[in-house]
């Protein structure tokens, strides 16, 4: 594991332990707000938030000196589990954080009690590439994934080609923008609330520019995941898309197809973020299957 991975533990630690692991770039309150991680504590379970290395209070990384790649971030999770004592978990990964419960769910079922994956694509379709075609206007090959939305891949256009957020307050402001972008319009997004957070995650961060590392490091391997293997997954295993999902549109139901007893929840108004009016639908759920299970 990389040194000093910040984590963080609610609920009584004699419950059954549930594994939150964030998406690409995301500290873990991002990907899992407090509310909702407060919902599953309440339920009797020992939740286990942390941020991914160059992500907020996680120690930040020289890319150039120490380079690093997903497989790094993936084992990273386990590292998580093993610094909490921790043999096997509910492991609950929203966007590429759900990629790589998956792939944990793969190479590692006894670290596995169940598996939820909100918001995420199917391990070994290669959904960045997906995105990048999008990104670029390219053609998407036969058997791709669905692309991201009109709406998403113009945002991100926009992105690419102007100068990046230079100071705290344009930083913020980006982070607004991209959350109206995400909610996918299912829902309206309180923007107060939603500078807040932003003003929040800014100021907890280490270096706000390291997350650039995780793009890094999906780059020094682009064919990290691996294919054809979902079909092994002996987790029970519950899956979450919004109906509103930009990102990834229909990927929810892939992995359901892909993973033998999968459960597929389509959840009205979703986007891809937990948006506030989600969370408790999303915690009852998750305490629903975890509590399937027993070890």
């Amino acid at each position: 594991m990389q040194k000093n991975i910040f984590t963080e533990e609610f609920g009584d630690s004699a419950h059954q332990p549930i594994l939150l692991i964030a998406g690409s770039m995301s500290q873990g309150p991002a990907s899992w707000p407090d509310a909702f991680v407060g919902r599953l504590a309440a339920g009797g379970r020992r939740v286990i938030r942390y941020d991914h290395r160059d992500t907020g209070r996680s120690a930040t990384t020289d890319f150039a000196a120490d380079p690093y790649t997903w497989r790094d971030i993936k084992d990273d999770a386990l590292a998580v589990l093993d610094a909490h004592g921790i043999e096997s978990a509910h492991l609950v990964g929203h966007s590429a954080g759900g990629l790589l419960a998956q792939w944990i769910a793969v190479e590692h079922p006894e670290r596995v009690t169940t598996l939820t994956a909100i918001g995420a694509s199917p391990l070994g379709r290669q959904e960045g590439l997906t995105v990048m075609r999008a990104l670029m206007g390219e053609e998407q090959p036969e058997g791709s994934l669905p692309p991201p939305t009109r709406e998403f891949v113009e945002f991100y256009r926009k992105m690419i080609t102007s100068p990046p957020p230079a100071t705290r307050r344009e930083q913020i402001d980006f982070q607004i923008a991209e959350a109206r972008v995400l909610a996918g319009g299912g829902f309206p997004i309180d923007e107060e609330e939603e500078r807040r957070q932003a003003e929040r995650l800014h100021d907890r961060a280490l270096d706000v520019s390291a997350l650039a590392n995780h793009r890094l490091a999906a780059a020094a391997d682009m064919a990290f995941e691996p294919v054809g293997l979902l079909h092994t997954v002996k987790a029970p295993t519950l899956v979450v898309e919004g109906t509103h999902e930009p990102v990834k549109p229909g990927h929810g139901a892939l992995i359901a197809e892909a993973i033998p007893g999968a459960e597929l929840l389509l959840v009205e108004g979703m986007g891809h973020m937990l948006a506030p009016q989600v969370h408790e639908t999303l915690a009852d759920a998750v305490l629903r299957h975890t509590d399937t299970v027993r070890r």
